[in-house]
């Protein structure tokens, strides 16, 4: 028996000393352009989808109406659809250079998920993935409002779908400015 656990501690260090190995060594994939590790995605959700299960909201404090839908619509604009996109819209270069991709939830809505789950989310972000938490930026009212935005997303009011509609650029987005004196030359 002592053989067996001394066996046992041995080829356990043995793998430790490997996967040191193996990230130590630059062989690791860490670009987003890589693919991605055997089974990280699979743990990456499972520890994921734990956590949202044990610690997502159960109730929704705010209603689900048209003044919380467009203002919800007014904070993803700002906020989360530089990532994400808009309805009809195609998806912005830097969320084309994200890994994991960021879903765009207009094509992939999340009217499916229980609306705990996306507060969650959009509340406490989601590590090595590039989806920042917003809890320290927007007030819990805000992120509710997203949140039922995503929720009804099927079902918006047209005022809310016409919110949404217009192209990033036109909210102001910083323009390029050549310095002329430097473009002269």
């Amino acid at each position: 028996m002592a053989k067996f656990v001394l066996g046992l501690i041995v080829g356990w260090l043995l793998l430790a000393v490997a996967v040191a190995a193996y990230f130590a060594s630059g062989s690791a994939p860490v670009s987003t352009s890589a693919a991605p590790m055997p089974l990280e995605k699979r743990l990456a959700k499972l520890a994921l989808h734990a956590r949202i299960n044990k610690e997502m909201p159960k109730s929704v404090p705010i209603p689900a109406d048209e003044s919380n839908y467009l203002a919800g619509a007014h904070i993803y604009r700002q906020n989360c659809a530089v990532c994400h996109g808009l309805p009809k819209q195609p998806p912005t270069a830097l969320s084309k250079g994200m890994f994991p991709v960021a879903p765009q939830l207009f094509e992939h809505p999340v009217t499916d998920d229980p609306p705990g789950e996306t507060y969650w989310k959009a509340s406490n972000g989601i590590r090595l993935s590039g989806m920042p938490g917003f809890s320290k930026t927007l007030s819990q009212t805000q992120l509710w409002q997203v949140t039922l935005m995503l929720a009804n997303a099927d079902k918006l009011p047209e005022s809310v779908r016409q919110s949404l509609s217009q192209p990033l650029a036109s909210e102001g987005t910083p323009a390029v400015v050549v310095n002329k004196a430097a473009s002269s030359k």
